[in-house]
């Protein structure tokens, strides 16, 4: 394989110009008017006003400390229930089963999925309703702050039943490395228990693959916008969402305070990495004596009982929340405390899918834009460091993971600026690019693992024939990499349909897609068109999963070694 160190890495260089450069500018163009200086306002001297301002605003440390806590929690429940459950279960009947309800739980928009919950959870809601009046008797929905919450905990669950999923299928790809299941079977004939098996030998050689995934997650729960809008308390709001409501305030000398916010954000956000990451440390050198010790723990059967429940219920909450969109999206009429509508209209569907057919139609092009976009840089990238011989580094999958592990509004407010000085701010073009700085790194990360497992021993076969590398890469590695490759089409899809905060900022309300819409409509009255537009954030993943299954049984209906992924 030829060696081409001394030359320039064109999509590596892209890539990083693509994901960094505008993390970057955003962040000046956030640092800048945080310190007073923001010319085309007037401001051109640096002061601190803007945090003389901000240190004013009442309920800023309860704000704070509501994204906070939220979010370490969320983050650290979440991380929790997929361990305990993996170590467990994996291997059995069980983990492939939930494996497969778990899987289209990931290309649910987060909006999409707090909606539903809030449906399911709040005073009127389904959870009510079954036990009123004959248990509770309830005839009127009870005086409960439920979503809203003042401490944020219907905000937490819902962060957890979505995060879930991401941290589920990440550590089910860590699984899919080698040696792993020697790892399991060793364990086991030592005499180990299942659990002790994975959290003393395979946890320690896994977790390394599942570290930065960890932290995106942390650094996104802390600083949520659209999840906090539907689910979170009001009096106050956690930070971001207070943050997005002064910056896009009539009142154009609240974006210099802020931006200051946004600078407080970004020390929230820290301070949660931070915090987990001394957790990190502590744990290991706590535990490490005691995976040590050589304890077998072979009577586990009630901590295997005890580590199923919960993800039973993630998995439970999350399809009733689904089947409650679908079915308040029909209610023509739905009174409390009746489990049912009393009264069905597809008339009123129908009216409001005509509505939404233009933000669809946007999101549509976004959200397939994006995804080509985003697989074929991927495609690229590796198929160029592979061809060099270069291997995957942690400085580079840093640099990939840098949108993910930054708050969004602690760059992409400046990033609005500059996409106002460059004509690119309301427009889709621009709404296009924003997405796919945070569409790039999930794409990345979904096709880099089947990518490294592909034997090479078929492209140098080809190449011993005298096939181009064009040729090997369309004729030999494509075809062999047709499902992940369209897997990771339908994981860029679905991450860009989901992206609430860039399409607000960067598409300045003149860009509208089902997701903004679906927001919007939540804290509204009229539950039927809140539920319709949750549905039709469903339809982009939707297709682009059915697309990546459909397309490679018909491709391998003639291929049977090819038709099942084992």
């Amino acid at each position: 394989m030829p060696k081409t160190e001394g030359l320039p890495d064109v999509p590596t260089v892209l890539v990083i110009t693509l994901l960094a450069g505008p993390v970057l500018a955003g962040l000046a163009g956030t640092v800048l008017p945080a310190f007073g200086y923001l010319p085309v306002l007037g401001h051109d001297a640096f002061s601190g006003d803007p945090f003389r301002k901000l240190s004013s605003m009442p309920g800023l440390t309860t704000s704070a400390a509501l994204s906070f806590g939220t979010g370490i929690t969320a983050s650290l429940m979440s991380l929790a229930i997929v361990l305990v459950f993996t170590a467990g279960w994996a291997g059995t009947n069980t983990f492939r089963r939930l494996t497969r309800f778990l899987s289209p739980l990931l290309s649910v928009p987060h909006a999409a999925a707090a909606i539903g919950l809030a449906f399911l959870i709040a005073p009127s809601g389904f959870l009510a309703r079954l036990v009123s009046p004959w248990a509770t008797g309830w005839t009127r929905p009870p005086d409960i702050l439920i979503p809203g919450d003042p401490y944020g905990l219907a905000m937490t669950f819902g962060l957890v039943a979505k995060e879930v999923p991401f941290l589920f299928l990440m550590t089910l790809a860590a699984l899919n490395r080698p040696h792993v299941q020697d790892y399991l079977k060793a364990g086991a004939s030592l005499g180990y228990g299942r659990m002790a098996t994975f959290f003393k030998i395979v946890l320690p050689q896994i977790y390394p693959l599942i570290r930065l995934p960890v932290l995106a997650v942390i650094a996104y729960a802390t600083s949520v916008v659209d999840v906090a809008v539907i689910l979170g308390p009001t009096t106050p709001q956690p930070l971001a969402p207070r943050l997005v409501g002064w910056m896009n305030d009539p009142d154009l000398s609240l974006r210099l305070m802020a931006s200051a916010g946004a600078l407080l954000q970004l020390l929230v956000s820290a301070g949660a990495l931070l915090v987990y990451l001394t957790l990190e440390l502590l744990a290991g050198y706590c535990l490490r004596a005691r995976f040590a010790n050589g304890h077998r723990h072979p009577h586990e059967i009630p901590a295997r009982s005890f580590s199923l429940l919960p993800m039973l219920l993630i998995v439970i909450t999350m399809s009733l929340s689904l089947v409650l969109l679908g079915i308040w999206s029909l209610a023509k009429s739905w009174w409390y405390p009746a489990s049912l509508p009393q009264a069905w209209s597809l008339a009123r569907m129908l009216d409001g899918l005509k509505s939404g057919g233009e933000s669809l139609g946007v999101t549509l092009v976004i959200a397939c834009g994006a995804a080509v976009v985003a697989t074929a840089l991927t495609l690229w990238l590796l198929e160029a460091r592979g061809n060099a011989g270069r291997r995957e580094t942690g400085r580079l999958k840093a640099l990939i993971f840098l949108p993910l592990l930054l708050p969004q509004i602690g760059f992409l407010f400046g990033l609005q600026m500059f996409f106002l000085l460059a004509g690119l701010s309301g427009k889709l073009t621009g709404v296009l690019l924003a997405h796919l700085i945070f569409v790039f790194p999930y794409a990345f990360l979904a096709l880099s693992d089947p990518w490294g497992r592909l034997d090479p021993r078929y492209a140098k076969a080809a190449r011993s024939i005298g096939a181009s590398r064009a040729r090997v890469f369309f004729r030999i590695q494509l075809p062999l990499l047709l499902r992940p490759v369209l897997v990771t089409f339908a994981v860029a899809a679905a991450v860009s349909t989901g992206q609430y905060l860039p399409t607000l900022m960067i598409g300045a309300g003149r860009v509208v897609t089902v997701t903004t819409e679906s927001v919007a409509l939540a804290s509204g009255g009229d539950r039927q068109i809140a539920a319709l537009y949750a549905l039709l954030q469903l339809v982009v993943p939707l297709a682009g999963f059915t697309l990546a299954a459909l397309v490679p049984a018909l491709v391998f209906r003639n291929r049977a070694a090819m038709r099942l992924e084992r």
